[in-house]
């Protein structure tokens, strides 16, 4: 008998009769003689129509406000996915966040969990039931509801895992496992049947859209065994999620390439050259909860340099908000401007590590399609670069070519 984790995204319970085909999925491997408790997400395009009525309000609607109004489509799925088990015969009952106590910070609309209080989840599974959780959401120390920001649900269900000491933590998508890049982009890719740890969080950083970056955050801190299979086909082992690298010699260098299309790119320019600029920069930025992606610094003129970092395209208002009040007059900047019309584009791989030459064949590559590179960032085993968007696909394709990742 093993303890599974199943999580469901919205498009895997984004009607009642696929509500009944995850009730049915949980039935099989209830029947099999396992514990089962199951994470699900609101249904599809649930959350967005939330937040646009949050939005008819107020908008800019107050974080702890929005987390009220969104949280409530987890709701609908872990009640109805339940009704559905309990109809199959099946002994099931529904947590939300806050009943499991899945305490989190306060920072409303992207909580970070702090703990998991899984006793009452592992009562119910001695006793027989399976466990229906909502994902995306929990509770912080003073009883608020928090959300764990966009693609949370599959964090909840890493988290749950890793607190129940699962055996296995599946996440069931609209995908039968992870590519070598979007299919939707590049009709060639192909399906890995495994991904190193290290790989995934990259490409989980980088804006593969498949798993939040959190949850595979978590999977590699506490060792749980991740698989990503298709809600919608019987058959097929997903990709596994492993902690041993490859060693084979005829695999690829390159593993994958992300993308992302909601980066924005902002620069203040002319500050003085001097000790301590950029925490006065960038300092203000994080206080205000902002991610910062990719920086450079470039030598400029006379003991004055111009300094450009990427955040989310969602935040650019924000950051150039907090640049134009609270920087600029302070460091005596020339000009703040910003710019949305950038994308991101990476390659991944474990193989970067024994190979040379891997940055040269990238940039000769976007050489020869007349695509200009912005910014350059690396790692160990991935190269960013920051492209116009309208340049994206066209990048994506070449690259996915020239490595030999074309099926």
């Amino acid at each position: 008998m093993s303890l599974i984790v199943q999580k469901y995204g919205g498009t895997s319970v984004g009607t009642p009769e696929r509500i009944r085909a995850v009730a049915r999925r949980v039935a099989r491997y209830k029947s099999l003689g396992h514990q089962i408790v199951v994470v699900v997400s609101a249904m599809s395009g649930e959350t967005n129509r939330l937040i646009g009525l949050a939005k008819e309000i107020m908008a800019e609607p107050d974080p702890r406000e929005l987390d009220v109004i969104v949280s409530t489509g987890e709701q609908v799925t872990i009640g109805m996915t339940t009704l559905a088990l309990i109809e199959l015969g099946i002994k099931a009952k529904s947590y939300t966040g806050s009943q499991v106590k899945i305490l989190t910070d306060d920072a409303h609309t992207k909580a970070r969990i702090l703990k998991i209080d899984h006793h009452n989840i592992q009562e119910d599974l001695d006793q027989g039931y399976v466990v229906v959780v909502a994902g995306f959401q929990g509770v912080d120390e003073q009883g608020n509801i928090t959300t764990l920001g966009r693609g949370g649900s599959d964090t909840t269900g890493v988290a749950l895992a890793a607190a129940l000491k699962a055996d296995e933590c599946q996440i069931y998508t609209d995908v039968d496992g992870i590519y070598t890049t979007d299919p939707r982009v590049v009709p060639e890719a192909k399906k890995l049947d495994s991904i190193t740890f290290e790989e995934m969080l990259e490409m989980a950083s980088l804006g593969s859209k498949v798993l939040q970056i959190r949850a595979v955050e978590f999977a590699g801190k506490y060792k749980v065994k991740l698989r990503v299979l298709s809600s919608f086909e019987e058959e097929g082992d997903g990709t596994l999620i492993t902690f041993e690298e490859k060693n084979k010699m005829e695999d690829p260098i390159i593993s994958g390439i992300a993308f992302n299309r909601d980066e924005a790119k902002v620069s203040i320019l002319g500050v003085p050259d001097k000790p301590g600029i950029a925490y006065q920069i960038l300092g203000p930025i994080a206080d205000a909860n902002i991610d910062v992606d990719m920086i450079i610094q470039n030598v400029g003129a006379v003991g004055t340099t111009d300094f450009t970092f990427t955040v989310n395209r969602i935040d650019l208002n924000k950051a150039l908000g907090i640049l134009n009040e609270k920087v600029k007059g302070h460091v005596n900047a020339r000009e703040v401007n910003g710019n949305d019309k950038i994308a991101k584009v990476s390659i991944v791989g474990v193989g970067m590590r024994s190979h040379v030459g891997v940055a040269s064949q990238m940039f000769r590559t976007l050489s020869e399609e007349g695509i200009n590179i912005d910014m350059i960032s690396t790692s160990e085993i991935k190269i960013s670069v920051l492209i116009d968007e309208k340049y994206l696909e066209l990048a994506v394709r070449a690259l996915h070519k020239a490595f030999g990742l074309d099926a």
